[in-house]
């Protein structure tokens, strides 16, 4: 072990102590003393030495023996060890000489627990809690949500652990932490106790935090339980990592561990940096005391140096420091993978490469599956991540969407959610597997094309996904190249149509009655009730026109048959007009019969007059995949319009049993079910023929209700929905006897009613009301308009009659009594003389 010490001085000349052997090589003076402009127009004198010792005596005496000949501004201090107790002296070194002591590599630079309240010892690197933080940052880069942690009793590990369950506590994200061991080291006999606790570990990410010594035993004694390699992953602090020559043989392949960044910020920099930082921090203007009695410490909390942000913490490291993310890969060596700086992580890989890691295991059944999706609502859907934190929801699971432009990377995350969605969680977590979900890159369900298989389907034949999770169709072509779940929804072919906005008829005022009624109504008993009132007037003995027959009321008015007329009319309608009431007794009770038909007449029309008065929704009825409409559809004008989404089961389905009907509807293909709507709404569609499950769906969310299925939901070639999986894969039992078991616990019930209802579903059971408007009430309008150009005919034929027809009429032309004379009334005078007045 070496190590390299540097200090800064006062008015001394620059001395070299030469080395006796220099691995790795110190940085020359004359890199390390620069001109003034190079520190900010400071020059400070440098003393380097090379230490072939870095036991604590050794530290002690060659820092002494310069504070003995010099007047020390400060210390910067590197090694190459991974001795985590030189950290340890030079923090006890500062707190009794009170001098700034910089540790920029090796043991140095590596965490401590807890620092002298007096010491002015600072280092190069991360503290605990920054370190934990950067380590939950690439789980969840990589959708690892589900960890346990390890740890000994080496001082820090309360701060780690506390750090990492507040963390999880406070975020958005769905955090599962299984186990948290404190391992003892230093017991007897501690390999077997330490084998008996790892034995509790079933989480497929783990975090470790102690010395490097002890996670070799660690690593050996997880080895030996089988919880290294494939299907575990490992991420350590620097602490455990130390060193990256030097790579103990017990650490496993695919340990990840966060490290100070030795590739683009090497000794020879950072020696430079400590170096300005303790001249500019000697030469600042004294300020008030901080608690440890220096301006110094102060100082170190804000230091810029050519645009770098250098400042230290209260507990003595960098606040920014510059971290890498490392890999021990398959030759054994560690590769960076990625970067943390300035709060942002990013990695090498967008996907985790786990079958890149070790050789053989892509052919091999483990408890970590890639499964593949489709989105498709409410089965799948798909969303952006949460702006502020970058991750998913809680209700949602992280996916990957392949990069089409590639701009930012292979994959861009995303976040899933649905009713498969919720039941590949409660699977999961039952079968006990843990999994990479992606979206299809087509976006297709599954279709054999020239003897490949594209899709979902081509996804899982290919074995390019363990499983395929969607709203996939169960059907015999399929069948034969997968294997499917027991299905866990009932789907098959259904058509969906729109209601389309009725018209009011014109008449609709008169569709309360039939025909046969309002015929019997004005033509029969209103005329001939007229017909009877009249009479019974006529003859009764104290009628009107009896009265002026005698001679009782010799100017009065008499009773005719438009009076009676007029009478019966206004009692139908409740009109206010003035008319005349009979005064025989027998007339009036038959007015007063006919009032109370006139009651229950009126009554029974204004009750279903609304219900021909709205506007009638019109929806195309179609029975069924044979209706006519379907396999005729050029024999209706304009002809009509159907099809659906190609290269799915539905397609298929129609292509084997109704090709003619195939054939015409291809050039109404949609693209996906949401421009399938679209259509329908717009009228470029008539009919659209699609999975049932969804369409059912699409019905019950529809806004506006504008959209149903045939038959309230009927179905065609009734199948289901089930998971496809690999053939003679093992898994496949396991997923059966999962969906069962969420069946018989009713927890497929629960999905159901929660993902597929919509409020169309209960429509009926709504009362609605709206306005009428003028298509509501048109053929009232024409009604009395009608009426106007009749009165105007009548007006005319009354002029008509009166200067022209009404003397023949009255027997003039012809020299005898006419017709206006039967409908006279006679009176005769006292003088007996009789007087004819004629009333029209």
């Amino acid at each position: 072990p070496s190590a390299l010490l540097t200090t800064c001085t006062h008015n001394t000349p620059l001395r070299t102590t030469p080395p006796a052997a220099t691995p790795p090589p110190p940085p020359s003076p004359n890199a390390l003393t620069r001109e003034k402009e190079d520190f900010l127009h400071m020059a400070p004198n440098v003393e380097v030495l090379t230490m072939n010792e870095t036991d604590p005596k050794s530290i002690i005496k060659s820092i002494c023996d310069l504070m003995t000949d010099h007047w020390l501004q400060g210390v910067v201090f590197g090694d190459d060890t991974d001795q985590e107790a030189i950290a340890q002296i030079l923090d006890f070194i500062s707190a009794q000489t009170h001098i700034p002591i910089l540790g920029v590599r090796g043991g140095s630079s590596m965490i401590m627990a807890a620092k002298d309240d007096d010491s002015m010892f600072f280092q190069f690197g991360p503290s605990i809690e920054q370190q934990a933080s950067v380590m939950l940052n690439i789980m969840e880069e990589y959708d690892w949500y589900i960890f346990s942690i390890v740890t000994t009793y080496y001082p820090g590990y309360q701060d780690f652990v506390t750090k990492v369950r507040s963390t999880i506590e406070n975020s958005f994200v769905g955090w599962e932490l299984e186990e948290v061991l404190l391992l003892d080291m230093s017991v007897d006999d501690g390999d077997s106790k330490i084998q008996n606790q790892l034995k509790k570990l079933q989480s497929p990410v783990i975090l470790l935090y102690c010395t490097k010594e002890e996670a070799n035993t660690i690593f050996e004694v997880a080895h030996s339980v089988g919880i290294t390699g494939y299907g575990y992953t490992w991420i350590a602090p620097s602490l455990v990592a130390g060193d990256t020559i030097a790579v103990p043989a017990e650490f496993p392949t695919g340990l990840l561990s966060v490290s100070y960044d030795e590739w683009d910020y090497g000794l020879e920099a950072r020696v430079r940096d400590g170096v300005a930082i303790i001249t500019m921090a000697g030469r600042t203007p004294p300020v008030s005391l901080s608690p440890r009695g220096v301006s110094l410490y102060r100082y170190l909390m804000n230091v810029t140096f050519e645009g770098r942000n250098l400042s230290f913490s209260e507990d003595g490291y960098q606040m920014h420091p510059k971290l890498v993310i490392i890999l021990l890969n398959k030759e054994r060596q560690w590769e960076r993978v990625g970067k943390w700086e300035n709060g942002s992580l990013s990695m090498k890989y967008h996907v985790w490469p786990r079958y890149e890691l070790y050789g053989g295991a892509a052919n091999r059944e483990d408890d970590h599956l890639s499964i593949v999706t489709l989105e498709e609502a409410p089965f799948v859907i798909v969303e952006d991540v949460d702006p502020l934190s970058g991750t998913c929801m809680r209700n949602t699971v992280p996916c990957r969407k392949h990069n089409q432009t590639k701009d930012s990377g292979i994959y861009i995350k995303r976040c899933c959610k649905g009713f498969c969605i919720d039941i590949l969680k409660k699977i999961a977590k039952q079968v006990k597997f843990t999994y990479d979900l992606y979206l299809v890159t087509n976006g297709k369900h599954g279709k054999k094309i020239n003897g490949t298989w594209n899709g979902m389907v081509g996804e899982v034949v290919l074995k390019n996904a363990h499983m395929a999770v969607g709203s996939l169709t169960i059907n015999e072509e399929r069948s034969e190249v997968i294997d499917f779940s027991v299905p866990f929804i009932e789907t098959g072919i259904s058509v969906m149509v729109s209601r389309s906005n009725g018209t009011v008829s014109p008449s609709a005022f008169l569709e309360p009655f039939s025909a046969d009624v309002w015929v019997m109504m004005f033509v029969m008993l209103l005329l001939v009730s007229a017909m009877a009132v009249f009479i019974f007037e006529y003859f009764s003995p104290v009628g009107y026109n009896r009265c002026l027959a005698d001679g009782k009321e010799p100017h009065g008015p008499s009773f005719t048959i438009g009076k009676a007329i007029w009478l019966l009319w206004g009692l139908v309608f409740n009109n206010s007009v003035p008319v005349q009431n009979p005064k025989g007794t027998t007339s009036k009770i038959m007015v007063s019969v006919w009032a109370f038909f006139a009651v229950i007449f009126l009554a029974s029309y204004t009750a279903n007059l609304a219900a021909f008065m709205i506007q009638e929704e019109y929806v195309d009825q179609v029975t069924g995949l044979s209706d006519k409409k379907f396999q005729s559809p050029n024999d209706f004008s304009p002809p009509f319009r159907f099809g659906t989404v190609p290269n799915g089961s539905t397609e298929r389905n129609i292509r084997n049993n109704y090709p003619e009907m195939h054939g015409y509807m291809t050039k109404f293909h949609q693209r996906n079910v949401n421009e399938a709507l679209q259509s329908l709404k717009a009228g470029k569609l008539d009919a659209f023929i699609y999975d049932a499950a969804v369409l059912n769906y699409m019905a019950g969310r529809d806004e506006g209700c504008k959209l149903v299925t045939i038959g309230s939901g009927y179905i065609f070639a009734t199948t289901g929905y089930g998971i496809a999986i690999q053939k003679e894969s093992l898994w496949k039992r396991h997923v059966d006897l999962a969906i069962l078991q969420l069946f018989g616990d009713g927890e497929m019930e629960e999905l159901e009613s929660l993902w597929l209802t919509g409020i169309c579903h209960h429509e009926k059971n709504e009362v609605m009301s709206s306005q009428l408007d003028v298509d509501n009430m048109a053929g009232v309008f024409y009604m009395l308009g009608a009426a106007m150009a009749l009165s105007l005919i009548t007006f005319i034929c009354e002029h008509w009659f009166y200067w022209q027809l009404r003397f023949c009429f009255m027997g003039v032309c012809s020299g005898q009594p006419g017709f206006v004379f039967s409908i006279s009334r006679v009176r005769r005078g006292r003088e007996g003389s009789p007087s004819v007045f004629t009333t029209v």
